[in-house]
């Protein structure tokens, strides 16, 4: 009994005390401290990275020092920094994952507490600023050897999260002078390597694709980024579909999230989504699905839309969606037929014929699925982050509707679907009729007319004849003018209604000049001129409109006098027709003519019409991100940025469960 009570009383004075700090929380203490961890101990070092890493207490510690503290133990911490990098070449793999996850926690630490510090301080207080070239020229080396070399997936997945961890430490990612160092000791040909290989693509893709998006970001109009450079140059074809491998699957992923939602709220309407023309866009449904927008793998299909002239052929690349979330990457054939850059890419592929879709097997591409996703984003464009998003898009699209080099037309194979060039059309007429609201969306409407637009002079140039609904292309045109008049003092308050407007004129004299080169029919023409005849009422307002406004001062009458100019073949077309029409149902005393008999006396009326010839109607404004989308894109690279840093925990990685992987193989 004396027993039971004596060690009940050992267990009431021990619990008195406070708990042990494991070993490794001392030995943290020790760099903390200002003497030298190896006076007492020379094996100190290498008894560190044996010892679970313990990331919350390393950080919060490092955290709670300010500037001058850091620099009384600053020898400590670059000592910990420079073991950490040495450890990285340590075949006992234990040593290798404490070093990386290690190392994050210097990144993050040191960076939370000094946000204020210059990048110059920063590098001093982690490496020493006279050994910092020398210390990232080991780390970065380090890194590759780990990324390309036979590590196992969880080790590799690590130094991608650490690479992650440095490139987003900073809100503004260029204002992370570190980065200096990675942009001498590039990371390219790892990423490469990763994203060419199917197993690795599987695993580390999407990691890889968003650092590579990242570092191209990095002072991309202030300097010469080698990544920029090297993406620029890159026609390897195997990397550039794995790369619109790792895009493709995360925007499937979202649109399959979306139609589990869809389904789950309104019971299967997304299922309609199961070919790429007429049923892939999503009705305006009074209540909004909210998924989560994706900027990060956006920002890498622009990139490589933007720069990369040879990814234009890979957008058009089918492949089957079955089993997309089981197996993301697809094998790419190591010898290519025609390898990429032999022939010039172009937009040939928009005029690429459609696979039949199978109903059981849906075939898709990493253009269809990126329509989809726009057609999604696109729906709900209130709130500002979703309207970042849909504004990424079309940016995206315009860059893609851009023609650069042409191939000659490639034969007709008489194939019953249509161009992949109609589903982009058809996205833009969606837009146009679901979003003429009160909060006009008016940068949109811009860029939606502009990508039209290109698409046109890209048909003209070429003669390629699409058999396209034009009429519901005209129709959206006609009823966003009649929108623009019904709202004119409203919108008039926030936006150049003219700009739009004459944008929208210029397009029906694309089509007036130019229809004969790509309207599929003759009678296509002649539906054009039936349109604007059977809608003379609306272009008869805009011209009041716009010479009212344009005959008296103010700063809307020079935009609105060059409408003016604009509509003048319209108003020819509609004085023209209009009398001989009346005078057709007046001789043959008919109250209402049907629309055959409408085209008839169109045909019949050709002849006599006069219209002046409008230059420049076939030019445009190449797209150039600086200066004009500069800050859109500096906002976005320091929201995903952000984004990418709060998901970036190195904790997703279980630590028991590396060290129980590594302990069974070191």
């Amino acid at each position: 009994m004396a027993q039971v009570e004596k060690k009940a009383g050992l267990l009431r004075r021990t619990s008195s005390k406070k708990p042990l700090k494991e070993k490794v929380v001392l030995m943290y203490d020790e760099i903390f401290a200002k003497d030298n961890p190896t006076k007492t101990n020379p094996h100190f070092w290498d008894e560190l990275f044996l010892m679970k890493v313990n990331l919350e207490y390393l950080e919060a510690k490092l955290e709670s020092l300010d500037g001058e503290e850091v620099m009384k133990i600053q020898d400590n911490i670059n000592s910990l920094f420079h073991h950490c990098v040495q450890a990285l070449g340590e075949e006992h793999q234990i040593k290798v994952v404490n070093a990386l996850q290690t190392l994050c926690a210097l990144f993050r630490g040191v960076h939370q507490k000094n946000k204020s510090a210059s990048g110059f301080d920063i590098i001093n207080m982690l490496m020493g600023f006279d050994k910092a070239e020398h210390r990232m020229k080991d780390l970065m080396e380090s890194l590759n050897t780990l990324l390309c070399g036979e590590s196992s997936d969880s080790l590799k997945s690590l130094c991608l999260k650490l690479l992650l961890c440095l490139v987003t430490v900073t809100d503004n990612i260029s204002q992370n002078t570190i980065l200096e160092y990675v942009m001498i000791n590039s990371i390219f040909e790892a990423i490469l390597q990763i994203l060419s290989d199917v197993s690795s693509r599987r695993q580390h893709g999407y990691d890889a694709v968003v650092l590579l998006a990242l570092l191209v970001n990095y002072r991309k109009y202030e300097s010469v980024n080698p990544y920029i450079v090297k993406l620029s140059i890159l026609d390897d074809e195997p990397t550039l579909d794995g790369m619109g491998m790792v895009v493709h699957q995360a925007l499937t992923e979202y649109n399959r999230q979306y139609k589990d939602k869809e389904e789950e709220n309104q019971g299967g309407f997304f299922s309609t989504l199961t070919s790429m023309v007429g049923s892939m866009f999503i009705a305006d449904t009074d209540e909004k699905l909210s998924v989560q927008t994706n900027e990060a793998i956006l920002l890498a299909l622009y990139e490589a839309v933007h720069l990369n002239r040879n990814f234009i052929t890979v957008l058009a690349q089918s492949h089957p969606e079955i089993n997309m979330a089981t197996t993301p990457a697809i094998a790419a054939p190591t010898t290519p037929t025609t390898p990429l850059g032999t022939t010039p890419p172009s937009l040939d592929m928009m005029n690429s014929t459609e696979l039949p879709l199978d109903p059981n097997l849906q075939t898709s591409n990493l253009l269809i699925t990126f329509l989809k996703y726009s057609s999604i984003v696109m729906q709900d464009t209130k709130d500002e982050h979703r309207l970042n998003s849909a504004r990424l898009c079309l940016i995206i699209l315009t860059c893609i509707a851009e023609p650069m080099r042409h191939r000659k037309k490639a034969a007709d194979k008489n194939m019953p679907s249509r161009p992949l060039v109609c589903a982009v059309l058809d996205l833009m007429v969606e837009f146009i009729v679901t979003h003429m609201m009160k909060d006009f969306p008016m940068d949109l409407y811009l860029r939606c007319v502009q990508i039209i637009h290109k698409l046109i002079c890209y048909q003209k140039r070429s003669r390629i004849r699409l058999h396209y609904t034009w009429r519901e292309l005209w129709s959206a045109l006609i009823n966003l003018l009649k929108f623009l008049l019904s709202n004119e003092t409203v919108l008039l308050a926030k936006h150049n209604i003219f700009h739009l407007a004459l944008l929208v004129i210029n397009l029906f004299n694309m089509f007036i000049t130019y229809g004969d080169t790509f309207l599929p029919t003759p009678s296509s023409y002649d539906e054009l001129y039936y349109e604007i005849v059977r809608m003379h009422q609306v272009f008869d307002n805009l011209h009041c409109m716009v010479l009212r406004v344009s005959t008296n001062t103010g700063q809307w009458k020079e935009p609105a006098s060059k409408v003016t100019h604009a509509l003048v073949n319209i108003r020819a077309i509609i004085n023209h027709f209009n009398p001989k029409i009346e005078s057709y149902a007046a001789v043959n005393h008919i109250s209402q003519l049907s629309e055959d008999q409408v085209l008839e006396v169109v045909r019949s009326n050709y002849d006599t019409l006069t219209l002046k010839l409008q230059d420049g109607l076939d030019q445009f404004e190449r797209y150039s991100e600086q200066p004009k989308e500069a800050a859109f894109f500096k906002e976005l690279v320091r929201s995903i940025s952000l984004n990418v840093r709060k998901n970036v925990s190195l904790n997703t990685l279980s630590q028991d469960i590396l060290l129980k992987e590594f302990s069974s193989i070191s």
